[in-house]
């Protein structure tokens, strides 16, 4: 077979086994987010709870990545302190290291089981949760099929002329392949496609286990690079555990390399096959590096401290840069394209102000209200500002789109500062109701708050993708998601007057607030999606009036 047509097909194989990988984990998330979220929040117990907290969460989620972002977003809001996050992350790295021992076990014949119970549920499922169930094993399935069609697109490779070459300058130079593995990662952002990518290609026969094995460090090496990278702007608190975690894993990864170098250890003891002993490293050696550096958890902080700078104070920060233009206020697509920018940074302070809320409703942390109070004073500013720039263009007779986008512009603005009052006059007044009066809420309804906040979150994101691309499809999930969070309200209510009808103390005590609260992230998530009707409009998917359609069907 020409040699293109095999890197196209291994190609195409990576490429399969990454989206498959990635389905699975936002399957979960999408599902489960919410108590995942509160599994993580929930550090009460030491570091060796959180690390345990997060291996079990990294193995659901098949990604360390993944437990990476969600704990560096709760010490972002104070909830988890840096060496609690840094042994989350740690405990993460073995998670995700099992589930890469379970997916190269030899079970080809679940595939085709797992596609069609996943597709049964995905297409026939009657709740959010089982349809994301069958994606998630959907996922797992391709997962399976993917390994296959790398280990057949692979075949062709045993007899290549250059591949004895390559392999044995990779087998003499570790440290070559020590990067390779390490760049391979990163580019991926995915630990476990990496090492099962590696495993197939040992089971394969393509590389020795020795080069598997300075392939697979560098991945772990990469690894640590990937939550590094992704909090680069998020809280000084996140960067702190990124860098706390690369430290120790980093090093562990790099120890262990020379260590296997210069110290051969005898790769027969720890498996039958070559595939078997890189595997069994990978979950050794992420084992290993969770026992010893999880003492040295608090030392990683205070080397993350000393590297990151802490925040300067609210007070102390100089005034944000506008990004609206006032030259070329003449020239309507340039201007709006200005004013779209300044409108997302616009939303960018009303995220900031959302995302913390629930971990406020718990913990009343008067220094994040005041901070929220003085965020939701910029967010007035800014919308006044954007307010009078688009009020400012002057729009010809041929800009007639122009000026329509300029007006959804101004719409949006005013529903965005909207939701920022809603935040800070009604979400943040109701936290410190909770706390002056040392209410709780009960389990269940505490649940139903959490899982509603994260539907918001989710839609904002969505809605402010659709105030970017414009895109028919994405604005029509966005009105879909607004009917189901109109339907998960409905439904807290009614579970809440169940609780009220039982005499539940908790849920009594605490009924305004929760109902209030429903109210107010219902109107929120509201606001974020009327960015999707001006689209659904304009492509004759939403009618003027809901009585049109009345009419339409009599």
């Amino acid at each position: 077979m020409n040699f293109y047509v095999v890197l196209l097909h291994l190609a195409g194989a990576v490429i399969l086994l990454l989206w498959a990988v990635r389905m699975v984990r936002t399957g979960v998330e999408r599902s489960y987010e919410p108590a995942l979220r509160r599994a993580l929040k929930d550090n009460k117990g030491g570091w060796l709870r959180a690390a345990g907290i997060g291996l079990v969460v990294a193995a659901i989620l098949q990604s360390s990545t993944a437990v990476g972002v969600l704990a560096a977003g709760f010490a972002g809001s104070g909830v988890l302190s840096v060496a609690t996050g840094i042994a989350m992350l740690l405990g993460a790295d073995v998670g995700s290291a099992a589930v890469v021992q379970i997916l190269t076990i030899n079970l080809s014949w679940i595939a085709p089981v797992l596609l069609i119970a996943g597709g049964a549920l995905f297409f026939k499922g009657l709740s959010r949760n089982a349809k994301q169930l069958g994606r998630v094993l959907i996922g797992i399935a391709l997962i399976f099929v993917a390994l296959g069609m790398i280990g057949e697109a692979t075949i062709p490779l045993r007899s290549s002329p250059m591949l004895p070459a390559v392999v044995n300058y990779l087998s003499g130079d570790f440290v070559t392949a020590f990067i390779i593995g390490a760049a391979f990662t990163w580019l991926v952002h995915s630990s476990v496609a990496s090492a099962l990518l590696i495993a197939t290609m040992t089971a394969q026969g393509l590389i020795p286990a020795e080069l598997g094995v300075s392939l697979v460090l560098g991945a772990n090496f990469g690894g640590a690079l990937i939550p590094v990278g992704l909090t680069r702007t998020s809280f000084v608190a996140a960067k702190r555990i990124a860098i706390g975690h690369l430290a120790l894993r980093g090093s562990g990864a790099l120890v262990a390399a020379l260590l296997l170098r210069f110290v051969p250890i005898p790769l027969d003891l720890l498996g039958d096959s070559p595939a078997r002993q890189v595997i069994n490293l990978h979950l050794l050696f992420n084992a290993l590096n969770l026992l010893i550096c999880l003492p040295l958890a608090g030392q990683a902080e205070a080397l993350a401290n000393r590297y990151i700078a802490a925040p300067v104070s609210p007070e102390e920060r100089p005034n944000p840069v506008s990004a609206l233009d006032q030259s070329v206020i003449g020239m309507p697509g340039l201007a709006l394209a200005s004013a779209t920018r300044e409108l997302l940074r616009m939303a960018a302070l009303v995220e900031v102000m959302l995302a913390p809320i629930m971990e406020l409703y718990e913990t009343g942390d008067r220094e994040k209200i005041r901070q929220m109070r003085r965020l939701e004073r910029e967010v007035d500013q800014t919308h006044s500002a954007i307010k009078l720039y688009l009020a400012k263009i002057s729009y010809k007779e041929a800009d007639a789109e122009d000026s329509r986008r300029g007006y959804e512009l101004s719409s949006f603005a005013i529903n965005l500062e909207y939701v920022g009052d809603a935040i800070a006059k009604n979400l943040v007044h109701l936290a410190e109701v909770r706390r002056d009066r040392n209410l709780a809420f009960s389990q269940e309804g505490w649940l139903e708050l959490c899982d509603l906040h994260h539907r918001v979150m989710a839609n904002m994101q969505l809605a402010l993708n659709v105030l970017i691309s414009k895109d028919r499809e994405s604005a029509r999930q966005l009105l879909e998601e607004k009917d189901q969070m109109r339907s998960a309200e409905r439904a807290s209510y009614g579970q809440h007057l169940k609780r009220l009808q039982t005499g539940a103390t908790q849920s009594i005590e605490t009924s305004d607030i929760h109902l209030e609260t429903v109210r107010a992230l219902k109107m929120i998530n509201s606001l974020f999606a009327t960015v999707a009707y001006p689209i659904l409009a304009d492509s004759g998917d939403l009618l003027d009036s809901r009585l049109a359609r009345i009419a339409h069907s009599n």
